[in-house]
């Protein structure tokens, strides 16, 4: 009937069950197990690379957070070096580089975070196919360089195009007026040549940069200026022989190398 209730005597409750609580500390227990044979897996076939963080620069270097296969942001590598170097759980860092260069810019903002993450632990360069130009002079401020006899390495130099397609601009006809603050202001267009002060204005901006880089780089590595001042790019093999890299090796050597460098300095 509505509005009544039936009291129970105690003495007639049943004794709870412990069936389900046994399958769910069961279950539980399975999980566990689970859990750790995955890592213990994981660290057994992965030990060599346990405590090293593998940062890629690959692709052309420029100033940002562009990151497309291609072309690779100085804030993008940045962010990743100084990520690691804040990292308790990470012991030492390998720089990947495969790159032809890029901007003077980029470079020296990412040797800002290189130069930051050394602070707190190793920082090791693997090189692959390529790491000329800036590319190279990021990785001359790591610990110690790995490349493989065939990396194209070195490259030290700074280069400025122009284009001129003034004449084919005659040929067809095209005319352009050109309104401007200043001489030099629209330096560089491709609907003009270059002028005399302008060419010798550019070589100047391209000789000052040069000047930086080099220094920078010989001031970094036992390496004499006359072996790299022209420019050319070095073989891995060739290089190791002018001090340009440390070592013969691949990824994982350099994560091997990276490893023993931690330990040398606990």
């Amino acid at each position: 009937m509505d509005g009544t209730y039936t009291i129970v005597p105690s003495g007639s409750a049943k004794p709870p069950s412990h069936a389900g609580l046994k399958w769910f500390f069961l279950i539980i227990f399975g999980l566990i197990v689970v859990i750790a044979s995955m890592v213990a897996v994981f660290y057994f076939t992965h030990a060599d690379q346990m405590g090293v963080t593998v940062v890629r620069m690959e692709g052309t270097m420029m100033t940002g957070e562009v990151s497309d296969g291609e072309n690779i942001g100085s804030e993008v590598v940045g962010k990743e070096l100084r990520e690691a170097a804040d990292d308790p759980m990470v012991e030492a860092i390998v720089l990947r580089v495969n790159s032809p260069g890029g901007t003077p810019a980029a470079a020296q903002e990412i040797i800002g975070d290189l130069e930051y993450a050394k602070t707190k632990k190793p920082v090791v360069v693997s090189m692959g196919d390529m790491a000329t130009s800036a590319a190279y002079y990021v990785s001359a401020h790591a610990d110690r360089i790995y490349a493989d006899p065939d990396t194209f390495t070195s490259g030290v130099g700074v280069i400025w195009k122009f284009s001129d397609i003034s004449r084919w601009m005659e040929n067809e006809g095209y005319n352009l007026s050109v309104v401007k603050s200043g001489a030099k202001k629209d330096m560089g267009s491709t609907a003009r040549p270059l002028s005399s002060d302008e060419q010798m204005y550019a070589q100047k901006i391209v000789d000052d940069s040069f000047e930086t880089f080099i220094s920078d780089v010989t001031s970094h590595r036992m390496i004499s200026r006359s072996d790299i001042q022209d420019g050319r790019v070095i073989r891995g093999a060739d290089a190791i022989k002018l001090n340009i890299i440390d070592e013969m090796g691949n990824l994982n050597d350099a994560i091997t190398g990276a490893k023993k460098m931690a330990k040398s300095r606990r």
